[in-house]
């Protein structure tokens, strides 16, 4: 498990960018487009814009601005006004700029002579002229023949920097990447963003390439981002920029990169514990055989049989399979208890040691609830201890949610979507106040008036992944009948589980049959 790391230093306004030169370093060609960039010689070096800072070593230092935030999303999706968003809002002044264009070859080049000085590298177009004349850039270098007719034609005033045209071919030598500037910024790896990264590595800015734009997604982008977080040392904290509209408002991305960076992980990697994964899951109670096959071993027994059960999965529909424990938590009751509501509540600390070693082992935890006459938010709230843990989700069981003068197994119980949606509020509010990866929500159903009005149920917390499971057992005809049924409903975003009962199912599905169910289960429980 992850924890917070030590926040580093942001820059302040006015530090200049150490300059990065290319002595004694091999030389490269072939640059990708989002590859680390490379550099050229110290006689291309333009004159310092006014107000430039000076080394001490005559050569001239960009100007950083300082960031007053954590995060920022840069909401711009072309190629130019991406890279000069990018600029304008990491730089205060710059002594020259490369403008190229989009074709690969020429900015490879373009972006190895951006890198050589620390400068930006600029596309063609308007918002191009305008940060060319904000950085009060004292030289433009153009690297294509479309590029320098361009920048000649627009930088034609008296106070216009002069436009060079890069006119050597052939190998550029390499400079050295430089410190960390405390700085990281996030793509998704589109063509389009290329210029932009290319310019945050001439600046010393770490890129990471996040595809789906959650940087909560990947076990990579969330290693690199909790590393960054304690890399330069306590202080205001690491700045992280998404470049474009995908990466969603800023207040989702700061959430979103505020978790990555606690380097916490859930079953599987990453902390989104059912995004390009499938859970499968035995079901019960510890110590009950009667109610599922997870009580019917001991807990080293339990989790060796989860993993195996796991394993007939792997791969199966292109989806790597997550072992997962579903502990019935409360337990509906045949009497009505000292409190009357015909459930059994397990002591919290009796399922500690399950909880916990089953994170330790890579195996994913779901509490279940069968709540009788009380209501899933109370007997929610009766385990905060256990849904701290990283990995351990919720499930609503409304079979077992009764009314004031119902009793259990004399009628399918049922529950209002707004009770639902109540306990998902909480939950989600409980994820995001503890910075904590996502959690599975799992709701139960094997009939449509089980959860009355579901087509309201809220599925758009984005601290919570909302799963409806089809739990009925029957002939696969029966099983199949119900599960379309159910998932013609519901609001868009739902994913769907499934559940097999190895004894009251006639027969019992395959892995294979079950992972092939349209649409495919993203959570397969066995009772």
């Amino acid at each position: 498990m992850g924890r917070w790391g030590t926040r580093p230093r942001r820059p302040q306004e006015g530090i200049p960018i150490r300059r990065r030169t290319a002595h004694g370093l091999a030389l490269v060609t072939g640059l990708s487009l989002l590859a680390a960039c490379t550099g050229a010689s110290d006689d291309e070096q333009a004159s310092p814009p006014e107000g430039g800072e000076d080394g001490g070593d005559g050569r001239v230092r960009a100007v950083l601005r300082a960031q007053d935030t954590p995060t920022t999303v840069l909401p711009v999706d072309s190629p130019a006004d991406a890279a000069a968003a990018l600029s304008a809002h990491l730089l205060a002044s710059s002594p020259s700029v490369v403008i190229g264009e989009e074709d690969p070859a020429t900015l490879d080049l373009a972006a190895a002579l951006a890198a050589t000085d620390g400068v930006p590298l600029l596309l063609p177009a308007p918002s191009t002229t305008a940060e060319v004349r904000r950085l009060g850039a004292g030289e433009v270098l153009t690297v294509g023949a479309r590029a320098t007719t361009w920048a000649e034609q627009t930088f034609t005033g008296p106070d216009d920097p002069p436009v060079r045209a890069h006119e050597t071919s052939g190998p550029v030598a390499a400079p050295d990447p430089g410190e960390d500037g405390g700085t990281t910024l996030l793509v998704t790896g589109a063509g389009w963003e290329a210029a932009a990264a290319a310019t945050a590595r001439a600046l010393g800015v770490q890129v990471l390439t996040v595809p789906g734009a959650d940087p909560r997604a990947g076990a990579t982008t969330v290693d690199a981002l909790h590393a960054g977080a304690g890399r330069t040392g306590s202080g205001a904290g690491r700045h992280v920029v998404g470049l474009g509209s995908a990466f969603g408002p800023p207040e989702v991305f700061a959430s979103r990169t505020a978790v990555a960076s606690t380097g916490i992980h859930v079953p599987g990697g990453g902390q989104l514990p059912l995004a390009g994964r499938r859970a499968v899951a035995l079901y019960g109670t510890p110590g009950t055989p009667s109610l599922g096959v997870l009580g019917e071993q001991s807990l080293p027994q339990t989790l060796d049989r989860a993993r195996a059960l796991a394993a007939r999965y792997d791969g199966l529909g292109g989806l790597p399979a997550v072992p997962t424990l579903e502990i019935i938590t409360t337990v509906a009751a045949g009497s009505p208890g000292s409190d009357g509501d015909y459930s059994t509540e397990l002591d919290p600390d009796d399922l500690e040691p399950w909880v916990d070693r089953a994170g330790r082992e890579g195996v994913a935890v779901v509490l279940d609830l069968q709540s009788g006459r009380s209501d899933f938010l109370t007997q929610a709230r009766r385990y905060e201890q256990l849904l701290r843990y990283p990995h351990v989700g919720l499930a609503l069981d409304p079979e077992w949610r009764l009314g004031p003068d119902q009793r259990p197994l004399q009628q399918i119980g049922s529950v209002d979507v707004a009770e639902v949606n109540a306990v998902a509020d909480w939950l989600a509010g409980f994820v995001r106040d503890r910075t904590l990866p996502q959690k599975v929500f799992l709701l139960h159903q094997f009939r449509t008036s089980m959860v009355r009005d579901r087509e309201e149920l809220d599925v758009g917390h984005d601290e919570l992944v909302t799963v409806v499971h089809a739990d009925g057992h029957g002939t696969p005809g029966n099983k199949e009948a119900t599960y379309r049924a159910l998932t013609r409903q519901g609001p868009a975003g739902l994913l769907w589980g499934w559940k097999n009962f190895l004894d009251e199912d006639t027969p019992t599905f395959t892995p294979q049959q079950t992972a092939a169910l349209e649409p495919p289960p993203v959570f397969v429980s066995y009772q």
